[in-house]
C-alpha cells in the first residue's frame, strides 16, 4: 500500500513540474521585453550578413604595387589599403605583408633578390586585381614591373596618382602604363584622393 502511495505521490509531483516549467516558457514567450530583444538581435545579424554579402570587394584580392621608402608613402599606402579591405578586398601590401627583415639579415644579394622576387611576383600573379601608387618623378621601377605581369596575365590594374610632376610630351604618365591601366585616380591632393575612392568603390568594383 505504501508503494503505491508513493507511486501516486511522485506521478504528482512530476506533473506539478510539468505545468510548471511549461507556464514559464509560455511567459517569457509572450514577455514584450524578451520577443523584441530577440526581435532586434534577429534584425543585426540580417544587416550584418547582408552588408558582408553587398561588399564589392568580397572574394577579390588585391597586390598593392608602389613605392615604400619613406614614411611618407608607406603611411599613405596604408591609409588607401585599409580603404579597400574596408570594402572586402584582401590586400597584398609588401611593406606589411612581404618578408620580415629579420629573415633577410645575413643574406647575400643573390639570395636576396631571390627571396624578394619569388614572393612579390608569386603574390602578383595570384591576385585578381593590381592597385598601384604612381607618384614620383617616374613610377616606382618594381611595381612597373609587377604591373607588367599583372596586365600580361590578363587582369585588371588601377592606379592613382597625386604627384604633379609629367614624365614627357605634358603628359603625366609614360602611355606604356597608363595603357595598361582599367582606371586612373588623378588628384593633386592626397586627402581628397583618397575621399573619391571611398565613393568609387561605394558604387563600383575594381
Amino acid at each position: 500500500m505504501k508503494k503505491v502511495f508513493w507511486l501516486i505521490s511522485a506521478i504528482v509531483l512530476c506533473a506539478a513540474l510539468l505545468i510548471s516549467f511549461s507556464a514559464c516558457s509560455n511567459s517569457k514567450s509572450n514577455d514584450p521585453a524578451i520577443a523584441e530583444n530577440t526581435s532586434d538581435t534577429s534584425a543585426a545579424e540580417a544587416v550584418s550578413n547582408t552588408d558582408a554579402a553587398t561588399k564589392p570587394g568580397q572574394g577579390k584580392s588585391v597586390y598593392f604595387a608602389g613605392p615604400l621608402f619613406n614614411q611618407a608613402e608607406k603611411d599613405f599606402n596604408l591609409k588607401l589599403a585599409k580603404v579597400l579591405e574596408e570594402n572586402g578586398y584582401e590586400v597584398f601590401l609588401p611593406q606589411r605583408d612581404g618578408i620580415e627583415a629579420a629573415l633577410l639579415e645575413g643574406k647575400s644579394e643573390e639570395e636576396l633578390v631571390e627571396m624578394i622576387f619569388a614572393l612579390d611576383a608569386g603574390e602578383v600573379k595570384k591576385a585578381d586585381i593590381i592597385f598601384m601608387n604612381l607618384d614620383g618623378r617616374v613610377p616606382d621601377e618594381g611595381a612597373c614591373v609587377e604591373l607588367g605581369i599583372e596586365y600580361g596575365s590578363g587582369k585588371r590594374c588601377y592606379g592613382f596618382k597625386t604627384d604633379t610632376r609629367s614624365v614627357e610630351l605634358g603628359m603625366d604618365l609614360n602611355p606604356m602604363i597608363s595603357g595598361c591601366m582599367t582606371k586612373i585616380f588623378k588628384i593633386f591632393d592626397g586627402d581628397q584622393l583618397i575621399e573619391d575612392i571611398k565613393q568609387y568603390l561605394a558604387n563600383n568594383e575594381l
